[in-house]
């Protein structure tokens, strides 16, 4: 249930708050997951301005990406910025949460510490790729037995596209001592079919793979609904 935020014709400030209604002392009363989104911006944002308090401030956010989490998550500094009241500060505060979110989904998913298949590295990458709302290229780098070194985001493009280096993916593999490599991009229009670009540019890194002694395990393209497999689909040669 939302707060009200006016008193008697004037707005209150959050210090003035019932006590069950201020959104810290109810994340202690009872948990996190009871409050709105509102509410938990409300915690992030922290201090509001002289013309509007915080929560003023988190509701506005919040209908900008119309009350949905996952829209919230896909949020930028130079977005959030044009909020009033809302600095760089702020701004980088709430996109760094979403970020640790990201991150935590990611690892949530690798607890092991190695991948053995698709599928597995499919659920590792894709909450670091989500919100993402231009095409980024990115190369999980693996050691013996399918451990994961590092995860690196290598390209970022535009909505349809991205231009990658092959060279790049490779001098990064040879420097760490990565014995093999899975590519992955998004498809922001939530498809996962490949294009004849993404076809061209597997066959490439293919290639070159061999003749490094670095092998190529998949190129795995995702969307907002799941991912296609070179490799599971026998496109990998």
């Amino acid at each position: 249930m939302e707060v009200a935020i006016f008193m008697e014709g004037k707005r209150r400030k959050i210090k003035d708050w019932a006590e069950d209604e201020k959104p810290r002392e109810k994340m202690i009363r009872l948990k996190p997951a009871a409050l709105s989104v509102s509410e938990l911006l409300t915690l992030v944002i922290r201090s509001g301005r002289p013309t509007r308090n915080a929560y003023e401030m988190a509701q506005e956010i919040s209908a900008l990406y119309h009350d949905s989490v996952v829209e919230l998550g896909t949020c930028t500094v130079r977005e959030l910025m044009k909020v009033e009241g809302v600095g760089l500060a702020t701004a980088s505060a709430i996109v760094a949460a979403f970020e640790l979110g990201r991150r935590r989904l990611s690892r949530e998913s690798l607890r092991r510490g190695y991948i053995r298949n698709s599928r597995e590295a499919a659920e590792h990458i894709r909450p670091l790729l989500a919100d993402f709302q231009y095409e980024v290229f990115g190369v999980l780098y693996l050691m013996q037995a399918g451990w994961v070194k590092s995860f690196e985001i290598i390209s970022e493009g535009g909505i349809t596209s991205t231009v990658v280096d092959p060279r790049l993916i490779f001098r990064k593999a040879i420097e760490i001592g990565a014995v093999s490599i899975m590519v992955f991009h998004n498809h922001p229009s939530g498809s996962i079919r490949p294009s004849k670009a993404d076809e061209a540019l597997t066959q490439k890194l293919a290639h070159g793979a061999k003749y490094l002694d670095i092998k190529l395990l998949d190129h795995i393209v995702v969307g907002e609904k799941g991912y296609f497999s070179f490799a599971d689909s026998g496109l990998l040669n």
